[in-house]
């Protein structure tokens, strides 16, 4: 009887076993299949957004490109502003330069102008002697004709001796008289106007005066060496020369004298 319970038993076991472990895997196969699920859903979520960052990329790299070739253009426009802005630049140093020259012309002008007037003063006053001058040289010529119409009355049948002229302290006809060749004199000036901006100076002597390109002048505050400089351009009452030293330009001022080397 014991026995046939214990067999009763284990053929229980022996059916529900079987019926657990087809249970537990079913189970096992239906969470897995959950599971595949799932990653199938991420799968396509993850491939979704893979095509979405890969448009994007594809929209990012065709505006990275649109920015390079206006980068391009950009650095192109900056180069030619860069030159416009040169070109400005040169233009603006050449008219301060004409500026500075037409200040100096003004004021020689307004030299020339006053000497003018003192010279037409002075030229007024010379008429004015030179009329009375006149005066009384015609009223001595009247005097004269008329004591020469009375030594002509008187001399009259009275043979006059020759006058004869000494050659004496005169050149042999057609001789030259020579002259030594005279020694070369430095020129000597002052300074008009200083440029610190464009290290150039001013000075009040040009071609008419002998000055040449590349002359070099000394400059002297007040009795004191302060540098040299050197023509650069020629007119024909001024020339502009360039600083030789960048300290220069602090060391001098407008009225100090300048004299040419020798070359």
């Amino acid at each position: 009887m014991r026995k046939g319970k214990i067999i009763v038993i284990l053929l229980v076991i022996l059916i529900v076993l079987p019926l657990v472990l087809a249970g537990g895997v079913f189970y096992l196969l239906q969470t897995e299949r959950k599971h595949t699920a799932q990653l199938e859903e991420e799968l396509d979520d993850i491939k979704s957004r893979q095509r979405t960052t890969e448009a994007d990329l594809e929209k990012y790299k065709n505006a990275a490109v649109t920015l390079d070739s206006k980068l391009h253009d950009a650095n192109i426009a900056i180069e030619e502003l860069n030159i416009d802005f040169q070109r400005e630049k040169d233009a603006k140093q050449k008219v301060l330069y004409e500026m500075e020259q037409l200040k100096v012309d003004l004021e020689q002008q307004k030299s020339l102008r006053a000497d003018l007037e003192k010279n037409f003063s002075q030229t007024q006053a010379d008429v004015q002697k030179l009329q009375t001058q006149l005066e009384d040289l015609t009223n001595k010529k009247a005097e004269l004709e008329t004591k020469l119409q009375e030594l002509e009355a008187k001399s009259q049948g009275v043979e006059l001796g020759k006058i004869v002229v000494s050659n004496e302290g005169q050149a042999p006809r057609g001789g030259v008289k020579e002259e030594k060749p005279k020694a070369a004199i430095a020129l000597e000036g002052k300074i008009l106007v200083v440029n610190k901006d464009y290290n150039f100076i001013v000075i009040n002597l040009g071609g008419k005066d002998g000055v040449q390109l590349g002359d070099i002048f000394s400059i002297y505050h007040g009795n004191k060496y302060a540098g040299e400089v050197t023509v650069e351009k020629v007119h024909d009452s001024m020339s502009a020369a360039g600083f030789k030293g960048q300290d220069l330009k602090d060391k001098i001022s407008e009225g100090d004298k300048v004299m040419q080397k020798a070359k």
